[in-house]
């Protein structure tokens, strides 16, 4: 069998078969997530609508790490179709200052994104919002049954959603564990478009399958060249997986490949001065005819500045102006399709980068299932210290 173009005993031995297995299993997961907030439905739809009672109700969507960028990747979106303030904080900041971001008379909803529910700032933050906020509701978004966040979440004002088991990522950075609560995020806000958004991820998750055979060669190709230095960028929600595409890189690579991020119209502000000829930048382009334009402005200026940087495009629909200011390109579909929102490419565009991040640990001899085996970095945080507040 074979999984990103190697077969499983080569993985094994080039320690990233747990890595990549867990990405190919990421479209069915997606159908899977789909299905569960399904059964789901009216669980959810009663907590909310008591969570929500109120029309000055905080949401605010937390976690470290990747499970941050799950609310930074779908706030936007959220914030433009919800009658609700929608805010993404991360809990490493409101653990070590909880007065800024917690309001003690204002309504809350916390929504907590973690993999395993086991980082000491994910409790720390639930503690905190229950010892600071005075109506309080508290929804867990988490992959692992076993978590001290699952365990922790047992008053009237908590719901555990759990996200598929296979989710529950075995290997050292989020893959499936951050497209499932991306997508469990969308849905339980939507709860009346579940036979919309069915369409929708179907579509994605049958793109996904194809794209984990049909990029293997442009990115294995990719990741053969002279690079040190990757900058990842994306305009509103696509923001939030620039980051997160980032942070594949970093850790997979131990560090050895410096990566960035940005939007295009902000990577012009100084940000651009990390471009030299080993940088490689990773553009990830809008459906939206709006955006799309900012970003078509950036890609041709960047192609035309002189040096041997490398530029990979990434569209949803086929470009033929993109693909000719482009070294390399990616086009999920043939033809553009309409989505609820951008925010549905965040799922068949971050495939690329979890196999580029695979491909580019192999070429510097890095196990991507454990990148870090002196353990200076862990797969789930080790060494934080939560002290008492007040």
């Amino acid at each position: 069998m074979e999984f990103i173009g190697y077969s499983d005993n080569k993985l094994d031995k080039l320690g990233a078969k747990i890595t990549a297995c867990e990405i190919c299993n990421q479209p069915q997961i997606w159908r899977d997530t789909f299905q569960k907030i399904k059964d789901n439905k009216s669980i959810i739809k009663k907590f909310l609508d008591r969570a929500l009672e109120h029309k000055d109700t905080r949401i605010i969507l937390t976690g470290a790490g990747s499970s941050a960028f799950v609310g930074e990747s779908v706030a936007l979106y959220l914030n433009s179709v919800l009658d609700y303030k929608v805010e993404t904080i991360e809990s490493t900041d409101i653990v070590s200052h909880p007065e800024y971001y917690l309001k003690k008379d204002v309504p809350t909803l916390l929504i907590s994104c973690a993999r395993s529910g086991n980082s000491p700032e994910s409790v720390a933050t639930a503690k905190l919002a229950e010892q600071i906020i005075d109506n309080l509701y508290h929804l867990a978004l988490t992959c692992n049954e076993e978590g001290e966040l699952a365990k922790f979440c047992n008053s009237k004002n908590d719901l555990v959603l759990l996200m598929p088991e296979e989710s529950n990522d075995k290997g050292f950075a989020m893959t499936g564990s951050f497209t499932a609560m991306v997508l469990a995020s969308l849905l339980i806000f939507n709860l009346e478009k579940l036979d919309i958004f069915k369409e929708h991820i179907n579509r994605v998750a049958d793109l996904g399958d194809r794209i984990l055979n049909d990029s293997v060669d442009i990115l294995k190709e990719l990741s053969m060249q002279d690079v040190d230095r990757i900058v990842y960028l994306g305009s509103g929600g696509m923001k939030g997986l620039a980051r997160e595409s980032a942070l594949k890189v970093l850790e997979l690579t131990s560090g050895q490949i410096a990566t960035t991020y940005d939007s295009c119209l902000g990577f012009r502000h100084g940000p651009k001065s990390i471009v030299n000829d080993k940088t490689l930048l990773i553009i990830y382009l809008s459906n939206d005819s709006y955006a799309r334009k900012y970003e078509m402005d950036f890609l041709e200026e960047i192609s035309n500045q002189k040096g041997d940087h490398k530029i990979l495009s990434i569209t949803g629909y086929e470009d033929d102006v993109v693909r000719n200011n482009s070294d390399y390109y990616i086009s999920i579909d043939s033809d553009k399709k309409e989505y609820e929102d951008d925010i549905f490419l965040l799922f068949d565009y971050i495939l690329n980068a979890q196999m580029l991040a695979v491909y580019q640990s192999i070429k510097l001899g890095v196990k991507a299932d454990d990148p870090s085996p002196s353990g200076n970095v862990n797969r789930v945080v080790k060494g934080v210290i939560i002290h008492e507040y007040k």
